[in-house]
C-alpha cells in the first residue's frame, strides 16, 4: 500500500468517530478545483509504511476508525488487503472514492471490510468529460445503487462549483436514485491548479448561504441533502 500522507486526527471525516485519514496517490480523475493535485500524478511525498503501520497500532482503543482517500484508493492494487489489515486492528473503515470501480466497491462489500463509503457525483452525467476528464458518470451511478441495494451506510458528495448554475443541481439530484445522504459542498479555491484553468479557478464561489438555498431546491428530488 503507499501512503502519501496522513491526518492523525480528525472529528469531520467519519461521522460520529475520531478518525486518522490515510491519503493514497494516484487519480483516473482530473478535476480541475481539486484540492489534492499533487496526488494525481503521484509526484507527493510517499511516507514510510512502517512508521503508519507503527502509528495505527500506537493508536488503537484511541481512535475509532481509519478514512483511506486519495487520490482515487480503488486504483492501489493492494487496497483490500490493506483494509482487510486495518480491520484486524480493531478499526473502523471508511473509503471516499470517485465510484469508479464498482467491482472493488462489491468485493469490499461482499468481504464486510468497509463500515461506510463517501462517493463523489461530480457534476450532471453530460458535464462529466468536462469536470473531471473521466466521462464514466454511469459506472459512478452503478457504484451508488450497488451501495444501495445492498443497505450499506454511505454518502454521496457535491462540490458545487461556481459553474454549476441550479439547473445543473437540479439535473444531478435527478439523475441519483434517493439517497440516504447527500452532502453539497461549498467550492473552495485550491492552492495548486493548471494554468489553463486559472478563469474557472478563479470565478466567484457560492456563499454558504446560496448553498444552504441549493439544498432546499433540491430537497424535491432528495429528501436527504444537506451542507
Amino acid at each position: 500500500m503507499i501512503i502519501s500522507g496522513m491526518v492523525k486526527s480528525s472529528l469531520v471525516d467519519f461521522p460520529g468517530l475520531v478518525s486518522c485519514i490515510l491519503f493514497v496517490p494516484g487519480c483516473n480523475y482530473n478535476c480541475y478545483y481539486c484540492h489534492n493535485r499533487a496526488l494525481i500524478d503521484g509526484s507527493d511525498d510517499i511516507l514510510d509504511l512502517n512508521e503508519v503501520d507503527a502509528f495505527l497500532k500506537k493508536r488503537v482503543g484511541k481512535l475509532d476508525g481509519v478514512v483511506v482517500t486519495g487520490g482515487e484508493p480503488t486504483l492501489q492494487p493492494d487496497l483490500i488487503p490493506y483494509i482487510k489489515y486495518l480491520k484486524e486492528l480493531g478499526y473502523k473503515v471508511k473509503l471516499d472514492t470517485n465510484g469508479s470501480a464498482p467491482h472493488i466497491v462489491e468485493q469490499l462489500i461482499k468481504e464486510g471490510l468497509c463500515d461506510y463509503f463517501a462517493i463523489d457525483y461530480k457534476s450532471p452525467a453530460a458535464r462529466y468529460e468536462e469536470i473531471c476528464e473521466n466521462d464514466n458518470a454511469k459506472t459512478v451511478l452503478e457504484t451508488i445503487n450497488l451501495l444501495l441495494k445492498n443497505n450499506i451506510d454511505f454518502e454521496v458528495r457535491t462540490t458545487v462549483v461556481p459553474e454549476f448554475s441550479e439547473e445543473d443541481l437540479i439535473s444531478m439530484a435527478k439523475e441519483l436514485p434517493i439517497l440516504p445522504r447527500y452532502v453539497l459542498n461549498r467550492y473552495r479555491k485550491p492552492d495548486n491548479y493548471l494554468p489553463c484553468d486559472k478563469e474557472r479557478i478563479e470565478k466567484k464561489p457560492y456563499t454558504q448561504s446560496n448553498i444552504e438555498a441549493f439544498t432546499k431546491v433540491l430537497q424535491k428530488y432528495q429528501p436527504n441533502v444537506t451542507t
